[in-house]
């Protein structure tokens, strides 16, 4: 459709690696969220070393107009974008500099403003003029994608829920690109638009073609204006005649062009959709009405029997449609870690495969470097959900991920060393439905993404402990994230005997270890402590040095009672171990000799478990307990810090992935004591607590000396949600499992009463 298409390849041997920053100032109604003040960008500028660190050739960075230049250009302040911009630069990144990123510009005017264009054009020039070096723009990213969300499903301001809205937003995003970059190119005449949207592709049932074929016209028109390919001829022209656009309006883009020098297509597990007509087969909150047709709209993997084949395809229609050069410029995923780095890898390959087969494809850009905030809700509040990237900002420093390893490996070159890349991403894994899954047409069906690990050896993770909570969590979890492992009892894997575990480790050739077992009985140590050290010291010390002799990674846990309570406030992994019983004892010594015997390990510090699968814990006994009426006895000056196991596990994993090392704590993150925990947990459940019997310590019977104050804190960082979170969640799960047979074998909280 484009005389552009015999645009000369790219001629750059290798597909390049790009970073992009989430930097969003989205408005909702009069509330404004920004993903910088959140990640910590705003005030941290050694950041761009480690962006730099991760081998990008190029960054999709914010010089953005609400934050520059909010009072208008006489009263901008340049300084943030004065000490950033020359320093990407200096260190061999290219800025893609991006002016409106899912906003709205600043207070005085709005997606909907007929001055918008210029205002944005105005404040375009001066960024030019003040970097006039830079080469690369995305003045309003996602145009399509924002005047939808703008105005169509009244998402973000100025929550417009029309057609006439969204076309009025569209052609007023994609006019203020044209006269940015025209004000743009006054300064730099050799200036690039980098322009970036959904590259979505909707599929559906027969009954529902008409619509998917309507939005797979209309996913096109932001770039289609842009080209100058909108006449009367054009298969939306009388839907934008329809919804309130003039003649005049659309041939003012026939008659301006300016063409993307890159398309850039943004990608994720929500991009490619199934609509069906058939709403009782699908969950609510899929289920819509489109102009009066009611409707299910579903991401594709979480309801076709066969996976679609993924971006390949896609970047193809694109390349065919306009014939410019492509980059991916957003390829991001909210998963677990393994499934980031499955997702960036498959979409990897593909820009590969499609690149090899003549597209001008040039760049692969990994999204949310610093993670990204509340996009479970689209950013409409501040939920405090977090999803890390390359870096987590959880810590009191943006901690490297594993994916910023598979990003140096894919930059560079070098062989791609995570053994997690094995095996599929959720997306194509049985378990991923949502509803009962659809089978496809041939069209969708044949063209499969095959599993390239399927016939290989997969490296597992060995799981000592197989009949407790914990060991049963991995398992379950392991299976939920696709992670190979054997979770291994005693009489496969004796962790006190030499021999034993080097017998397992030749067997399986495991590339981890978690040790999740041992001595429990707080209390029976005390007149046992020989038993007891030899299970929680003696045998994660042999565990060590096999882990650091085969170099395998290694995992083992620890516990709050390595503290004597002396502070008032949590305890963090520096903090002095002064244990006051024999299982606190074995604790803390066995820490000391795991880390002595192999530097790499990670040894996790938890406490007070609870969760869905055992219901030997004590949240799950004191709602059994209360709900009947019946007295239930807890203490009162006893303070910990809850952990929801499948909350722990989960983050283990994922630190285990990233090899982390030394000691973590990991808990859900609030003081609390035992009678306190019991009343919160029923006031989640909705259950009367005033059965409850509060007792101190002193009177609950304990042989061994607990700490009055032991809560877990974090100075590395807080890796797991709020404890009202999760114990939203715990209810939920109940509720789900409840009258399950498969009930998981399980301790008791260990100084629970």
């Amino acid at each position: 459709m484009n005389s552009n298409k015999h645009i000369q390849p790219d001629t750059a041997p290798e597909l390049a690696l790009w970073g992009g920053l989430e930097c969003t100032v989205n408005r909702v109604r009069d509330q404004y969220f920004s993903q910088m003040d959140r990640n910590g960008h705003a005030s941290r500028l050694q950041d761009i070393e480690r962006f730099a660190s991760l081998g990008i050739k190029a960054i999709r960075y914010p010089v953005l107009w609400e934050r520059t230049a909010p009072n208008g250009i006489e009263h901008a302040d340049w300084s943030w974008s004065d000490a950033r911009l020359p320093a990407l630069q200096r260190l061999g990144v290219t800025p893609i500099v991006g002016l409106v990123h899912h906003g709205s510009g600043p207070e005085h005017t709005s997606l909907v403003d007929p001055a918008f264009p210029e205002k944005l054009a105005e404040y375009a020039g001066a960024v030019a003029a003040r970097y006039p070096w830079a080469e690369y723009y995305t003045p309003v990213n996602e145009i399509l994608t924002t005047a939808r969300f703008s105005g169509l499903a009244g998402v973000w301001y100025p929550h417009g829920k029309s057609h006439a809205i969204f076309v009025q937003a569209l052609l007023i995003e994609t006019r203020a690109t044209v006269l940015s970059m025209r004000a743009i190119r006054t300064v730099n005449p050799d200036a690039k638009l980098v322009q970036t949207d959904d590259l979505s592709k909707t599929y559906g049932t027969p009954e529902m073609q008409w619509l998917a074929d309507f939005f797979n016209e209309r996913r096109w028109l932001g770039w289609d204006l842009l080209c100058g390919m909108v006449d009367e001829q054009h298969k939306m022209w009388d839907y934008l005649i329809e919804s309130g656009a003039t003649p005049q309006d659309l041939l003012w883009f026939r008659d301006n062009p300016c063409p993307p020098d890159i398309i850039g297509v943004n990608y994720y597990a929500t991009s490619e959709r199934w609509l069906d007509h058939r709403t009782e087969r699908y969950p609510k909150d899929r289920c819509h009405e489109y102009d009066g047709f009611p409707h299910a709209d579903i991401e594709t993997p979480r309801v076709l029997a066969t996976p679609t084949p993924g971006i390949g395809p896609l970047l193809q229609e694109t390349w065919e449609r306009y014939g410019l050069p492509i980059a991916i410029t957003e390829a991001h995923i909210d998963a677990n870690r393994e499934d980031q780095m499955r997702w960036l890898l498959e979409i990897w390959n593909a820009a590969k495969k499609v690149r090899a087969g003549g597209a001008d494809v040039r760049a692969v850009t990994v999204w949310a470097l610093l993670g990204s905030y509340d996009w479970n809700c689209l950013v409409t509040e501040c939920r405090g959900y977090y999803e890390p990237g390359p870096f987590d900002v959880r810590g009191p420093e943006p901690r490297p991920t594993a994916v910023a390893t598979l990003m140096r490996e894919l930059s560079s070159g070098r062989p791609l060393t995570n053994p997690v890349l094995q095996g599929q991403g959720w997306w194509r894994r049985p378990g991923r439905f949502l509803c009962k899954p659809v089978a496809t047409r041939t069209a969708v069906a044949d063209i499969a993404v095959r599993d390239p690990y399927k016939s290989q050896h997969v490296q597992p993770i060995l799981i000592a402990g197989a009949t407790g909570t914990l060991g049963s969590a991995f398992a379950r979890i392991c299976e939920k994230r696709n992670l190979a492992h054997h979770v291994l009892t005693r009489q496969e894997m004796d962790i006190t005997d030499p021999a034993s575990v080097e017998a397992a480790v030749q067997r399986f050739k495991p590339w981890a270890i978690i040790n999740a077992g041992g001595y429990v009985r707080v209390d029976d140590a005390e007149v046992d402590s020989e038993a007891c050290m030899t299970a929680n010291t003696h045998g994660p010390t042999v565990l060590a040095l096999a882990c650091i002799r085969h170099a395998i990674r290694f995992v083992t846990f620890s516990s709050d009672l390595v503290f004597d309570g002396s502070k008032e406030t949590p305890y963090v992994e520096s903090d002095p171990v002064a244990p006051l019983g024999v299982y606190g004892r074995s604790k803390a010594e066995s820490e000391r000799r795991v880390l002595e015997a192999d530097p790499q390990a990670l040894v996790i510090r938890t406490s007070s478990f609870f969760g869905p699968w055992d219901r030997h814990n004590f949240v799950t006994q004191a709602i059994k307990a209360l709900r009947k009426g019946q007295a239930f006895e807890a203490s009162n000056d006893l303070v910990v810090s809850p952990t929801y196991v499948p909350d722990l596990v989960n983050a283990s994993l994922d630190l285990l992935v990233d090899r982390e090392r030394g000691v973590w704590h990991l808990t859900n993150g609030e003081a609390i004591t035992w009678a306190d925990l019991a009343r919160k947990a029923c006031e989640a459940a909705g259950v009367d607590a005033r059965t409850l019997v509060e007792k101190p310590a002193a009177e609950c019977g304990y042989k061994a000396v607990r700490p009055g104050y032991s809560a877990l804190g974090s100075e590395r960082g807080l890796m797991l949600p709020s404890l009202d979170d999760a114990l939203a969640r715990y209810m939920k799960a109940l509720e789900e499992h409840a009258g399950d047979d498969g009930e998981l074998v399980g301790e008791a909280a260990h100084y629970a009463s």
